[in-house]
């Protein structure tokens, strides 16, 4: 799953190549799985909206919508207005003419909203949650439809923002007003930092992963932070000391920011807003390299499950 510097990267990406734009219409798929707001509110409150801003919370991306105002020019003798209902579209746009017919049926759409341009609306924001496999990417109108495909988003800019889930964990909403909750770990100090954590008899591993606590560090980011800070996974937070928690945050704040300066990890299935892998994983000196010498003193590291989560950890540089 994307963790806090992927997602972080992909909501660079989006903001440096969408902020601005205008939702012109929005298509979405059959698979209930990926609509976390149901079709036509989603559709209603996306089409034809400005987008004022992309932002990260957590592991969310973040859409700052606003309705558009500029009016359409007036129709010419005889034209007649614009529809401002939202209609059924049997087949998304620009399918490729040769996709097979059972290819088609399967991209076959269930909302395109076709509002009138300038109709007032309140502002509002779309959530997108990844999951494990969701991919959000700005591309020419022209590319082919990939299999997956839940939603697509035509812009004026003329280019289409389509989000690909293979697996359908990922999720989409409009709210009115939004919070992940937990706290930023890339803006939190150290003084709370440490009241977050200091009383818990539980694992830190498993503490650093409650997105109540700590929004956006999962498990590749927490078995870094913890290498570097020389803490044991299985260790209780409890009887981590003030230094220590100092510490550990300095490491957790390096990691995701040396992680996102690399774009992130992609270890399985994550690329950015353009379909480039990132580098991190090059990077890591602990995640993913069970059996392997450690980077410091050589002894092999360990793999171990903690609340059904793989950790890794060097038995001989973590205490």
């Amino acid at each position: 799953m994307p963790e806090l510097p992927e997602v972080e990267t992909i909501v660079r990406g989006l903001a440096e190549r969408v902020t601005g734009d205008v939702i012109e219409s929005v298509w979405l798929g059959k698979k209930p799985e990926p609509l976390k707001s149901p079709a036509q509110q989603i559709a209603a409150a996306l089409a034809h909206s400005h987008i004022a801003a992309v932002h990260r919370m957590g592991k969310h991306i973040v859409f700052d919508l606003e309705p558009n105002h500029v009016p359409l020019p007036p129709p010419s003798s005889g034209q007649a207005l614009p529809k401002t209902e939202e209609t059924t579209v049997a087949n998304p746009p620009l399918l490729m003419k040769n996709r097979s017919r059972r290819g088609r049926a399967a991209l076959q759409g269930r909302v395109e909203s076709t509002k009138l341009k300038g109709t007032s609306a309140p502002a509002c924001h779309f959530i997108v949650h990844l999951g494990m496999t969701g991919r959000l990417q700005v591309c020419n109108p022209n590319l082919e439809i990939p299999k997956h495909t839940h939603a697509i988003l035509k812009l004026a800019s003329g280019r289409e923002l389509r989000f690909i889930d293979p697996r359908r964990f990922g999720r989409l909403s409009v709210v009115q007003s939004f919070d992940a909750g937990g706290n930023e770990p890339l803006e939190i100090d150290l003084e709370k930092f440490i009241a977050l954590f200091r009383e818990r008899k539980t694992p830190i591993k498993s503490a650093l992963l409650n997105q109540k606590l700590l929004r956006g560090v999962g498990n590749i980011y927490a078995d870094e932070a913890l290498f570097r800070a020389g803490i044991r996974p299985r260790r209780r937070a409890s009887t981590i000391t003030s230094g220590q928690f100092a510490r550990l945050l300095a490491e957790i704040k390096e990691v995701l920011n040396e992680a996102i300066v690399a774009g992130g990890s992609s270890i399985s299935d994550y690329v950015d807003s353009d379909g480039e892998e990132g580098l991190f994983q090059l990077e890591h000196r602990v995640y993913g390299r069970e059996g392997k010498p450690c980077l410091t003193c050589k002894s092999p590291i360990k793999r171990i499950v903690i609340a059904g989560r793989s950790s890794h950890y060097c038995p001989t540089c973590q205490k």
